[in-house]
C-alpha cells in the first residue's frame, strides 16, 4: 500500500541520515519527492543514489540557500510550478553544537538559528499560500528530545528546537483553518554520522541510559515522518511526537 501515492514533497536536508530516510521513505510509499542539500554536488550525489536503488524513484536534488527568504521561496515555486501541487514539506535540514557558553561565537549562535528556525518558516511562509489554494497541505518540523529536556552546552541546539516547537504549535493553530496540518518529531539518539564513529564503550553506555536498550535508528524517524503526512494522521496537527525510546537527556 503506497500511504503517499502521486503526493509532491520537499525535504529539507534529504541528503544523509534522517533526511535521506525520509526521502527513501516517501518515495517507497509513491510520492514525488525533491531534495534539498546544501550543495548541488551533494544533493546529486544522493539522488544518484537513489536512483541506484530505484531507477522508478521520482527524485531530484536541489540546493537553495535555507538562510534567504528569497532562495527558498524560488525553490518552494519550482516545485510547486513542475509538479502542479505541493503537499508535504519536511523540514528536516539543522547543525547542532556542543560549545561552551563561555566559548560561544553569537556569529555562530544566530547561524544556527537560521538554519534550524528561520528555514522552517521561510518554507512554510512560502509554501503557505500553495496549500491553502490547492486544499490543504502537510508541514513537517524536524525538533529534537533537548527542545524538552535541555542539553548541558551548546544552548543554541536546543533553544532552536524550543523555538521549533513553538512554530509547530502556532502555525498548527493558524493554518489548521485552511487544511494545513503542521506537526514535529523529536528524534532522541539517532545512529547517524554524528555517532556512527564513537567508541563501542560510549554507544553502550547511551544504550544503557534509554529504557529500550538502544539507538533509534533513521527509519524509525523516517516512520514518524510518513505517519504525520499520511492520511493516517489525518486528524493529527500541532503535536510534537516524541520517538526517542522513552530516552531522556
Amino acid at each position: 500500500m503506497e500511504l503517499l501515492k502521486d503526493k509532491v514533497a520537499l525535504v529539507t536536508g534529504g541528503t544523509r541520515g534522517i533526511g535521506y530516510s525520509i526521502v527513501k521513505t516517501y518515495l517507497d510509499n509513491g510520492a514525488k519527492v525533491v531534495l534539498c542539500g546544501s550543495k548541488q554536488e551533494t544533493a546529486d550525489k544522493a539522488v544518484e543514489k537513489l536512483k541506484a536503488e530505484n531507477p522508478a524513484y521520482d527524485v531530484e536534488g536541489i540546493a537553495p540557500d535555507l538562510t534567504s527568504y528569497e532562495s527558498v521561496e524560488k525553490a518552494v515555486k519550482y516545485v510547486a510550478d513542475k509538479y502542479g501541487r505541493l503537499d508535504i514539506i519536511a523540514n528536516n535540514a539543522g547543525i547542532s553544537s556542543n560549545t561552551k557558553l563561555y566559548d560561544y561565537d553569537p556569529a555562530d549562535f544566530d547561524k544556527l538559528m537560521l538554519i534550524n528556525v528561520n528555514s522552517c518558516f521561510y518554507t512554510t511562509r512560502a509554501a503557505a499560500p500553495i496549500m491553502k489554494a490547492q486544499g490543504g497541505g502537510v508541514i513537517i518540523n524536524t525538533s529534537s528530545m533537548v527542545s524538552i529536556y535541555g542539553q548541558p552546552a551548546g544552548v543554541a541546539y536546543p533553544t532552536s528546537k524550543f523555538a521549533v516547537n513553538g512554530l509547530t504549535k502556532s502555525l498548527a493553530r493558524e493554518l489548521a483553518p485552511d487544511n494545513i496540518r503542521v506537526n514535529a518529531v523529536a528524534p532522541g539518539v539517532t545512529n547517524t554520522d554524528m555517532v556512527v564513529n564513537l567508541p563501542e564503550q560510549t554507544r553502550k553506555y547511551i544504550c544503557a541510559q534509554i529504557p529500550l536498550g538502544r539507538m533509534g535508528e533513521p527509519q524509525d524517524i523516517a516512520n514518524a515522518f510518513l505517519y504525520l503526512a499520511s492520511d493516517l494522521g489525518s486528524y493529527v496537527t500541532g503535536e510534537i511526537l516524541s520517538v526517542d525510546g522513552c530516552a531522556r537527556a
